[in-house]
Parts: structure tokens; C-alpha cells; sequence
């Protein structure tokens, strides 16, 4: 397996990106930008691999959540940005964690289908002000709390 981090990868807090418009134009200028609430990079490398708590496994990578459209999504980017960003917000809400962009190879899949992370290459934090965009795009454009079959 490759290490969790990748080479000369910067472990401190990465840099902070705060518009909506300027991560939808990362996404759409990179491939596999992906999306991780934790205590950053640094904490990340001392913990080692995301854990299965309820199995009490230490699973193959960071466990992370897409931020890039699926090819099927026939609707605006920023909407499906806006909407994974404020899904998993309250993943967020622990002291201490926060969300941040990262890309990385894709070592497997978690028990709830989430891709995990190895040679991992942090990219931006989320700030406050973009989760707020975030929020404001997508009660404008979705049916909030109702689900798909």
C-alpha cells in the first residue's frame, strides 16, 4: 500500500478558499477533488488511515467524499458542489475539524461506499463564508429534506 500522504506533501493547514465560484473552478480545472471535515493534514498524518469504529478496523486510506460532478449530473456544477459541501457540514461540527479539499489515489471504499485516500496531497480549507454560499445555493435550487428513491 502507498503511504497515507504523498511525498513532500505539505501537512500544515492548507490554504484557505472562501468564494463558492473559485472552488467550483478548482473542480472544473482538476480532477478527483475530493472532500474531508477532520482537524487537517497534520492530525491526519499522526492518526494514520480512517477507522471503521463500529467493526473496529483501521480501513485502507482517509475516508473522503466527492466534490466533482458525477458525469451524469445534468445540472450547474456549483450546485453539486454546494450540496456535498452542505451535506456533510455537521461532520464539521466537532471542535477542532473542519473541511478541506484534498486529491490523492482512491486505495478502496469504506463500508458506506465512501472513497479512501492514499498518497494524499492536501489542496485548500473551506472557510466559514464559502459553507454559507454553500447553504444559500443549495436551499435555492433543492427540495431540502426530501430525499431520492
Amino acid at each position: 500500500m502507498q503511504g497515507l500522504f504523498a511525498p513532500g506533501a505539505t501537512l500544515s493547514q492548507p490554504p484557505d478558499i472562501d468564494d463558492l465560484a473559485a472552488l467550483v473552478d478548482l473542480v472544473a480545472t482538476r480532477s478527483e477533488v475530493f472532500l474531508r471535515y477532520s482537524e487537517g493534514p497534520n492530525a491526519d498524518a499522526r492518526a494514520g488511515p480512517s477507522r471503521d469504529y463500529e467493526a473496529d478496523v483501521d480501513l485502507s486510506g482517509l475516508s473522503v467524499t466527492t466534490v466533482e460532478p458525477e458525469p451524469w449530473w445534468p445540472r450547474a456544477t456549483i450546485q453539486w458542489t454546494a450540496r456535498r459541501l452542505f451535506k456533510y457540514a455537521e461532520l464539521g461540527d466537532a471542535e477542532g475539524r473542519y473541511p478541506w479539499l484534498l486529491t490523492g489515489d482512491i486505495a478502496g471504499y469504506g463500508p458506506d461506499h465512501e472513497p479512501l485516500l492514499v498518497n494524499v496531497r492536501p489542496l485548500a480549507r473551506i472557510t466559514p463564508p464559502l459553507l454559507d454560499q454553500a447553504r444559500t445555493v443549495y436551499e435555492q435550487h433543492f427540495h431540502v429534506g426530501k430525499n431520492s428513491t
